[in-house]
């Protein structure tokens, strides 16, 4: 952590005090064997390890993806910054999990395991949102499915303490994030436990991770036992059972409040055998634990299991910007591995020309499990290292072609943007800066962005840049000279939006702003690309199912695209997600956005049946003939014939044997 008088950091991470007070990601002493100087790769094998002089590695990372030395590839990061701190670091990527063989084939690690499932949780990468089985895995090589097993953090550590059982094991990446506490799971329909509990690890990372990773791996390799790292932040971990009290706040029972402002306290949730008997009790739980994500105030988290406690401490502080650029910095291939040979990484093929300019996202969507990951504070890199990125795609990337994919993140234009009131911030407890409006506090000035855009367009060897992130176009409403710069110089034809929905109901449900704010950005896309002189489109996205959206409100929807000359090719189903407030609204049919109590609460309804599902998609789907049968079904059990038929108002036309239907007025001789 920087101290307060360091110029280069966020001026809101300027006000920590100094009890709290961490050294920079890169200022500790480096470990000895840094000597053996930088890999062009990770190793993979035992033939790589000794062409690099090791007679072994200190972390040896295991992932459920294919190795790619791109920084978007959670592993190959992590590997890399471990890397400059002078650790020898190898990679097992998506092993055989059938035995612990394949977890040996590097040899015994002098520290620890790093284990992560990928770039994705493994169920939502083996899985569609209806349970079939996916036919390909984007993150493979040639797109191969079965490389990786379900719930493959919780096999992968297993089989890690298999192959040694005296190795610390470590869990980090999404899926370790998102099933941190006990967790609903969509799957198997039921709240699991920690996923600390089933695989049997030592620690688990949440976040992004470097803080916590680099500050592990230099206590073990100072001689700390893996027991005594409890006070990491970013992580979680199993007490032992005589551990000391703790100055708790009892959060335990519906109704009961986090107050106190101590930050030596810890709060307790409900246990984990008290939400998997009681939804609303979930419900309660997932509340207290997403208002205690601000890392400026966050406290600690305690929750029985059995007769253990999970202690999850406060979130890792978030990077600043000489930090994050250093990260980006490190001498990445930005290749596949070697040993794939001409094998295609449909995910590598996707990024391998977009930059990541920033990371967070404070838009609170609940079904988003952004947030919960990558947290709500934006962290962002400087011009110049965005630069310096751009010339390393021109310069490693095979085939450039000099078009930039991406300049973005979780969010397009959220880069450099944060509180005005940097005390504010950090005592903020607010889910979202931008539901139910902007907040009033949040600098919302797209200058630096626009800059950064100026001055990308004009780095030598590029000819195109496109934003692929997705825009936030309500916050975008605030810098007209915004969306007239990506209008007339960043769309490749269309661009991506994600409206959701229509409807104030699922809207409130999603926190996401009204479908006002998208006509009016619609108005401005339209406008500057006409101004322009390009034929320019937006893709809008809708999720069909979500919590707290009937029947009447997809059928709205289906309205509102008709008349908007809208037909969606690709629909997303709500995915229940791990930890993800909208998961917890469709396990409990309650609103966790506000307070819950035993005897009432806001109730939410919820489409769980899979035929209830399909029919929401078949809404959105309404040009296609196959979904015309069971939406004629459905608008007759509405009550909505008048809908059937060939009229410009009618929503699907009739079947050829009824001969019952209703003439539109303007379809009249």
């Amino acid at each position: 952590m920087p101290t307060p008088t360091d110029k280069t950091a966020p001026a809101r991470w300027q006000i920590v005090s100094p009890s709290r007070l961490r050294p920079t990601l890169f200022a500790r002493r480096k470990y000895w064997a840094q000597r053996f100087g930088v890999a062009p790769v990770l190793p993979m094998s035992r033939a790589e390890m000794e062409q690099l002089g090791w007679e072994c590695c200190d972390v040896i990372l295991v992932t459920g993806d294919a190795y790619v030395d791109h920084p978007s590839f959670g592993a190959a990061l992590i590997g890399r910054v471990l890397e400059e701190q002078g650790f020898r670091v190898g990679i097992i990527a998506q092993p055989d999990w059938r035995s612990a063989t394949a977890f040996a084939c590097l040899g015994r690690p002098a520290l620890m395991f790093g284990v992560t499932a990928g770039n994705m949780d493994s169920m939502v990468n083996l899985f569609t949102a209806e349970k079939r089985v996916r036919s390909d895995d984007a993150y493979s090589p040639n797109a191969k499915p079965g490389l990786r097993p379900e719930r493959a953090a919780t096999v992968y550590a297993q089989r890690c303490r298999e192959a040694f059982p005296d190795v610390p094991v470590v869990l980090g990446g999404i899926e370790a994030s998102l099933r941190r506490v006990a967790h609903y799971d969509y799957w198997s329909d039921k709240v699991r436990r920690s996923v600390l509990f089933d695989s049997k690890a030592d620690l688990l990372v949440y976040g992004n991770g470097e803080r916590q990773v680099v500050e592990i791996a230099h206590r073990l390799a100072a001689g700390e036992p893996v027991a005594a790292l409890t006070d990491v932040r970013g992580t979680a971990v199993v007490l032992p059972t005589k551990a000391p009290r703790l100055d708790e706040i009892d959060c335990t029972t519906i109704g009961r409040r986090a107050s106190g402002k101590h930050r030596g306290q810890v709060i307790r949730l409900p246990s984990y055998e008290a939400v998997a008997e009681d939804p609303v009790l979930y419900a309660h739980a997932s509340r207290v634990l997403h208002l205690e994500s601000n890392p400026g105030n966050a406290r600690a988290l305690l929750q029985r299991h059995g007769d253990r406690d999970l202690l999850v401490n406060a979130p890792a502080l978030p990077l600043t910007t000489t930090e994050l650029d250093a990260v980006y910095d490190l001498p990445f291939s930005r290749r596949p591995h070697p040993s794939y040979g001409q094998a295609r990484i449909p995910a590598y093929e996707m990024i391998k020309c977009s930059i990541a300019i920033m990371r967070g996202c404070f838009g609170g969507c609940t079904f988003c499990s952004l947030t919960e990951h990558e947290g709500r504070i934006i962290q962002s890199r400087s011009p110049e290292s965005v630069l310096r990125e751009i010339a390393s795609v021109r310069q490693k990337t095979p085939g450039f072609t000099g078009v930039i994919s991406d300049l973005g993140g979780p969010t397009a234009n959220m880069y450099r943007l944060a509180c005005k009131n940097p005390l504010l911030e950090a005592a903020c407890r607010r889910l979202s800066c931008l539901f139910p409006g902007i907040c009033p506090n949040l600098d919302t000035d797209h200058g630096p962005l626009i800059d950064l855009y100026r001055r990308a367009r004009q780095a030598p060897g590029v000819k195109k840049i496109t934003i692929g992130s997705g825009v936030r176009y309500d916050l975008a409403l605030a810098s007209p000279a915004y969306v007239e710069e990506l209008v007339r110089h960043h769309v490749g034809g269309y661009l991506k939006v994600a409206p959701e929905h229509s409807e104030p109901a699922p809207l409130a449900k999603m926190c996401k702003p009204g479908i006002a704010a998208f006509d009016d950005f619609r108005a401005l896309f339209e406008r500057f690309s006409r101004q322009a002189g390009k034929e320019q489109y937006l893709i809008p996205y809708f999720i069909a199912a979500h919590p707290g959206t009937s029947l009447r409100d997809m059928l709205a929807l289906a309205l509102w695209c008709k008349r908007n000359d809208f037909r969606p090719d690709q629909v997303q189903a709500f995915l229940p997600t791990p930890m993800a407030m909208a998961t917890a609204m469709y396990h409990s049919g309650k609103n966790p956005l506000r307070p819950l109590h035993r005897r009432g609460g806001e109730e939410v309804c919820v489409a769980r049946g899979e035929k209830e599902r399909r029919l929401h998609k078949a809404f959105l789907r309404y040009h296609d003939p196959e979904n015309w049968p069971a939406l004629r079904a459905a608008l007759l059990h509405m009550g909505r014939r008048d809908l059937i038929g060939h009229g410009r108002d009618c929503l699907v036309p009739p079947d050829r044997h009824d001969t019952r239907v209703v003439r539109s007025p303007a379809n009249k001789a």
